[in-house]
């Protein structure tokens, strides 16, 4: 087994399947996209193991805590993972996380959209390390997002050959 795939089944997480879209949805783009040696992610939520959208749905710090984004964070970081694992083949090939954008749908005057988007950061440096897993990043509030999921989050990784 590949070491990142180890260090997930360590810690009983499990890469969920791609994105059942709502009925009527089409996505008439990737969701990665392979440029040479980087991986360009599409703008992920947080999805259950089937590929359902999770719950809760709503706004951070009206209808979800600021741990429940984090934690819906988490479930992004899993569905990004799983969909560079389908495009890239092997989690282990990934060199480096060059960028992260989180969107957090945020309830007026909710501040604290660093401390939900740590729940995707924290999770990628946990299983790839300081070296290959710090990024630069930016953590910003929107007031909506699509089908009212709590988080979003866009990546960009460096990839070996």
């Amino acid at each position: 087994m590949a070491r990142i795939e180890s260090k997930l089944a360590a810690l009983g997480l499990v890469l969920p399947a791609p994105l059942q879209t709502p009925p009527g949805v089409v996505l008439p783009f990737s969701m990665v996209r392979l440029v040479g040696s980087r991986a360009i992610v599409s703008g992920h939520g947080p999805l259950n193991a089937d590929g359902s959208l999770a719950q809760p749905l709503g706004k951070v710090g009206a209808e979800l805590t600021v741990e429940q984004g984090y934690a819906a964070a988490r479930l992004v970081a899993l569905a990004v993972l799983a969909s560079l694992q389908r495009a890239l083949g092997d989690l282990d090939r990934i060199t480096a996380w060059s960028r992260v954008l989180g969107m957090v749908n945020s309830a007026p005057g909710f501040v604290r959209q660093p401390a939900v988007i740590n729940g995707f950061s924290d999770l990628v440096i946990e299983l790839f390390g300081a070296q290959v897993g710090a990024h630069a990043r930016s953590a910003v509030g929107l007031f909506e997002l699509p089908f009212g999921i709590p988080v979003e989050v866009e990546a960009e990784v460096e990839f070996a050959a």
